[in-house]
């Protein structure tokens, strides 16, 4: 069974449009509307569509979350993503699609940048291709575009991939937890168009901060006594080695203290025990969380 889920908000314009375009490839259509305030979801109800509606607009992850536990109820084979804004083109959807059905992916994402025909805006290009680079870090994934919705997943990956992320970090995460969970990851590509469109209800700078901020948020949780550790102890010695200096002074130079040189050694102390606090606590419930989910 093949299932289209749109993730959807404040988009009557175009919703109709790619709702009957994705009928003609999937056995069902799921519309999450996330709250809007337009008649998003009465025409998605009228054109056949299941149609999950969230009370306010609580953020593109957890419309995916949504989307993903509908898709399971209905024991889909095949879940696709594709945005309700018309950028992406539905008669692509076997394209996006095929890897799966030649069992050589387990995850497929529609890439507008593979072949360079897409019409992106020049600072979209940038963005994109910034935050793909970290999340492919992260994700031990290499590829070329990490914040595409044209997505498909087959069952497997339905099962296994479990959202946490409420806002458009979502599509990172997803791609991180593909790769902690050895899933294959395939990359088609797609065209987008972008002229005359309403793109997306997020400011793009605020999108960018999201999205990079759940990247770091995922990689730090991932290795935490490295990437806070490591600092935190680095951080200590640095300002011991300030404190040592100001004490030095006081008993051996000139009985004075030095406030730049005594508060930048605090400063340095506190953050430095922070960092390594929050590393061992995230360890230790890492340890906690791996020894319950082995059990």
């Amino acid at each position: 069974m093949i299932v289209a889920g749109i993730p959807a908000y404040n988009e009557e314009k175009t919703i109709a449009r790619v709702i009957l375009f994705a009928q003609k490839y999937a056995d069902a259509v799921i519309v999450c509307d996330d709250g809007s305030e337009d008649m998003t979801a009465e025409i998605a109800q009228k054109l056949g569509a299941v149609v999950i509606r969230h009370d306010k607009n609580m953020g593109y992850g957890l419309a995916l979350q949504s989307i993903f536990k509908k898709a399971n109820s209905l024991s889909a084979d095949i879940l696709l993503t594709i945005d309700a804004d018309g950028q992406h083109d539905a008669r692509e959807i076997p394209t996006l699609i095929g890897p799966i059905m030649d069992d050589k992916a387990d995850v497929v994402i529609g890439s507008r940048l593979l072949e360079g025909g897409s019409d992106i805006p020049k600072y979209r290009r940038f963005g994109i291709k910034f935050l793909t680079k970290f999340t492919s870090s992260g994700g031990n994934n290499h590829i070329s575009d990490a914040q595409s919705g044209f997505r498909a997943y087959n069952r497997r990956a339905l099962e296994s991939i479990t959202l946490h992320e409420q806002g458009m970090g979502a599509s990172a995460e997803i791609l991180m937890k593909a790769g902690d969970e050895g899933l294959r990851v395939v990359e088609v590509p797609v065209q987008t168009h972008y002229k005359g469109l309403e793109t997306s209800t997020h400011n793009p700078i605020r999108h960018g901060l999201n999205v990079f901020a759940t990247i770091i948020r995922l990689i730090v949780e991932e290795r935490p006594l490295f990437y806070l550790g490591l600092p935190g102890t680095m951080l200590l010695i640095v300002g011991s080695g300030f404190g040592i200096y100001t004490l030095y002074n006081y008993v051996y130079v000139g009985h004075y203290i030095v406030l730049s040189t005594t508060l930048a050694s605090i400063a340095f102390i506190l953050t430095g025990a922070f960092f390594v606090f929050t590393a061992v606590t995230l360890y230790a419930i890492l340890r906690i969380v791996q020894k319950t989910s082995t059990k």
